[in-house]
């Protein structure tokens, strides 16, 4: 089964499910500038043999996954290291002080890459997954749009120069349940979509713009297909 994206939380995420055994996954940067990719095994398991790394632009680099795996990948932009030898990025900040994240996750907002290869929230760039072969809805995900352009001012992440950075979701940025989908909003039929969701909804519609916005979002992949992740596409 692959999900494509997903804004709520304060991340775009995508989902895979395939019958692979083991998978390349090549992150490709179409930035005009260089981005600090990061890697995260979810459920406690042992991280990948990266878990952060530079990509120029233009450049691209692939990883070997063996399957069951479980995790997430994100870019992090405006990255530098201090006259103490820390490195820390302006957004999608892994705060583990090195170019590899160490199993930290990404700080909100991110855009998010969320892959599950089995056995059988927010956003800060444009980001696209493809797969190749596969049989089966073997689709590409993608948000190609700068949400950061159509962001309301109270979501809003700002660089030192005053731009638009990242982009938060309305969980994220004011922590209400009917945002969040928690509490009394944790079901499909509490917690519809929100005039926050729906503009990431109108700029990615392939894209999960809150908790339950799954309907357009669900393929099956299946016949062992390799992964590429794209920044700016």
């Amino acid at each position: 089964m692959m999900k494509s994206m997903a804004l709520y939380s304060l991340t775009l995420a995508f989902f895979f499910l395939s019958g692979a055994h083991a998978a390349k996954i090549t992150f490709t940067n179409n930035c005009p500038y260089t981005v600090w990719p990061g890697t995260l095994t979810s459920d406690q398991k042992p991280q990948l043999s990266t878990t952060g790394f530079e990509l120029a632009s233009t450049a691209s680099s692939a990883i070997d996954v063996q399957a069951p795996w479980k995790g997430r990948f994100w870019a992090r932009t405006l990255c530098s290291t201090d006259s103490s030898g820390r490195f820390s990025c302006a957004t999608a900040e892994c705060s583990s002080g090195q170019v590899s994240c160490n199993g930290n996750g990404a700080v909100p907002p991110a855009s998010l890459v969320e892959i599950n290869i089995a056995a059988d929230d927010g956003f800060n760039l444009p980001v696209s997954v493809a797969t190749q072969g596969g049989t089966g809805e073997c689709k590409s995900s993608s948000c190609p749009a700068n949400v950061n352009a159509a962001c309301p001012a109270e979501l809003q992440v700002k660089g030192s120069d005053g731009s638009v950075i990242a982009c938060k979701s309305a969980c994220t940025a004011f922590n209400e349940p009917q945002y969040c989908c928690t509490g009394a909003f944790d079901k499909p039929e509490t917690c519809p979509p929100t005039n926050y969701s729906q503009i990431f909804e109108q700029q990615c519609p392939q894209a999960y713009s809150y908790a339950y916005d799954d309907q357009n979002s669900t393929f099956t992949c299946s016949g062992a297909p390799n992964y590429v992740i794209t920044f700016c596409p």
